[in-house]
């Protein structure tokens, strides 16, 4: 429903088996996500009915692997997944973007608090990432800074590239 609002939840249930391991690969190599990492290994000990202390005793790619197939992740810890997820592996795209409207940024960071997107631009900026880029990443990405800024980001909410291309009645 092109109305309601995507919650990180929602958006780590529509992401590929592979955006999960790449969230979840980023998530346990940052260092300032203990509180997070520890949460996530609880899921995946929940999930795979293990002890926590089992699951924090297994090398990253197996905790990435185990923690892509966890469904039912806290909008929280979704949201962490979504934001690392972005700045370790879309920078170059989330780039590109930024480009593409004119907004200032830092190898993909808007570097002002406060952004105005010109609405005209954004189908635009939105068509030639899609050119470039994977329609997962695309609709990902896109649908992610609506979530983060729904009244900068309004716009974002006719395009068919939220939903990887197909929209949703």
């Amino acid at each position: 429903m092109a109305d309601q609002l995507p919650t990180p939840a929602r958006l780590w249930k529509r992401m590929t088996g592979e955006q999960r391991v790449r969230a979840a690969q980023a998530l346990w190599r940052e260092q300032e996500a203990a509180a997070e990492q520890k949460e996530a290994a609880a899921l995946i000990a929940k999930h795979l009915k293990f002890r926590p202390k089992t699951v924090n005793a297994l090398d990253v790619e197996r905790k990435a692997r185990h923690l892509a197939t966890v469904g039912e992740v806290p909008d929280t810890l979704a949201a962490r997944l979504l934001v690392l997820y972005h700045l370790s592996e879309q920078r170059p795209m989330m780039g590109a973007f930024l480009d593409a409207l004119g907004i200032a940024h830092e190898n993909g960071l808007i570097n002002e608090d406060a952004v105005a997107p010109d609405p005209e631009k954004i189908p635009a900026a939105a068509a030639a990432i899609e050119r470039d880029y994977p329609a997962a990443d695309v609709s990902l990405y896109l649908t992610t800074l609506l979530w983060q800024d729904p009244a900068s980001w309004s716009a974002l909410h006719e395009l068919p590239q939220l939903t990887g291309g197909e929209r949703s009645s």
